[in-house]
């Protein structure tokens, strides 16, 4: 019989859950719901976790690492909506309309996702209407995101759109101006919605006026409040 191993973080699944706050507030036989056949996958850098058009039968959250959330296209083009970082929950929206996955997660690094089964989620989602509601607010919040994400990918002129997902990364993704870059440039240009060669273009523009510096996958922003203009007239 094939051999499942768990990473070192999973040792309860309470200990989890405390990370989680959409979990706050369920009770112990409620956190038991959510807890049934429930399991740990660990994922390399390019792998899958979740493909768009399958069946939703699991929500996921990430537990180490990150991971993309994109929409596939046409033409094999991809539009990347958002990075996932750990405790986030994802691949919840077609549970309540088509039980589809409506957007692809792959692994940016070696991360580890916790699977949940939608099953389980809709039990509490039923008898529970304070769960209902935190679940309802944060897809309204996620709603959001994706919705200013379009206003800069549709609004906005190239340079806007580059600074954007420069100013996401370091205020949202890694809390800093200096950070290790998961993202490939390719990823760039699907997250900012235009070709790798311009996004390329623009980055090296950015480093020769200073505004950032880039060796490899090292970025550092050294004038934020230069690429924040940037950002602001589009």
């Amino acid at each position: 019989m094939t051999q499942f191993h768990r990473s070192v973080s999973c040792v309860d699944c309470n200990k989890c859950n405390d990370r989680i706050a959409l979990f706050a507030g369920l009770s112990a036989e409620e956190l038991d719901v959510i807890n049934d056949k429930r399991n740990e996958v660990q994922f390399r850098a390019g792998e899958n976790i979740i493909k768009q058009g399958t069946a939703s039968s699991n929500l996921v959250f990430l537990t180490s690492g990150l991971a993309k959330e994109y929409i596939e296209g046409y033409d094999h083009r991809n539009l990347i909506l958002e990075i996932i970082k750990p405790w986030e929950i994802f691949g919840g929206t077609g549970i309540y309309v088509d039980n589809r996955y409506h957007y692809s997660v792959t692994a940016l690094e070696e991360v580890t996702a916790c699977f949940i089964e939608t099953t389980n989620f809709k039990k509490l989602f039923r008898s529970n209407a304070d769960f209902s509601e935190r679940f309802m607010n944060y897809c309204g919040t996620c709603s959001t995101r994706t919705f200013e994400r379009f206003v800069s990918l549709t609004q906005k002129q190239m340079h806007g759109r580059i600074a954007d997902v420069l100013i996401y990364l370091s205020d949202t993704i890694y809390n800093s101006h200096s950070f290790e870059i998961a993202l490939s440039r390719q990823d760039i240009s699907e997250f900012s919605g235009m070709s790798k060669d311009s996004a390329i273009r623009i980055l090296k523009e950015f480093e020769n006026e200073g505004i950032i510096e880039a060796n490899g996958k090292s970025i550092s922003i050294n004038k934020l409040n230069l690429l924040m203009e940037i950002s602001a007239k589009g």
